[in-house]
């Protein structure tokens, strides 16, 4: 927890980043230490830093979390986060911090990993299906 805590406003600005096209606005102020506080002790939960100085996450950041499935109530780890900064993009490292991560979470005995995409995403839906990712459930949100 205290790493997260160092890291807690670079993670804002990457998390900003990752789900400023999913979003209508900026996320609120201390979004991820709030997640950290609530979840970090959870085993859906893993943070995975990819840096090039100690301290710095300059290249990537994947983070997952629980998800709960509402009517059911199963349990999953979801990516909650998936971010490369643009000088490391094209190169594996994403798919390299979500393999990491699936490792991490199956030593923990959770199998399944759930992600999402937004509905017009295509370029996001195929690498989530080249990584082995299989579509199962659609939202649809109304304003």
């Amino acid at each position: 927890m205290t790493e997260a805590n160092e890291l807690s406003s670079a993670l804002e600005a990457y998390v900003a980043q990752a789900t400023a096209d999913s979003r209508d606005g900026p996320l609120p102020e201390g979004t991820c230490r709030r997640f950290f506080e609530r979840n970090f002790g959870k085993k859906e939960t893993v943070l995975l830093v990819a840096e090039t100085r100690p301290g710095r996450a300059d290249l990537g950041v994947c983070i997952t979390g629980p998800y709960e499935e509402p009517l059911v109530g199963t349990r999953v780890p979801m990516v909650l986060v998936l971010f490369v900064s643009p000088s490391a993009r094209h190169r594996g490292l994403a798919k390299a911090l979500v393999e990491r991560a699936t490792e991490v979470l199956a030593s923990r005995g959770l199998r399944t990993l759930a992600a999402r995409a937004g509905h017009n995403d295509d370029a996001l839906i195929s690498m989530g299906e080249r990584w082995g990712f299989v579509r199962q459930w659609e939202i649809m949100l109304r304003d």
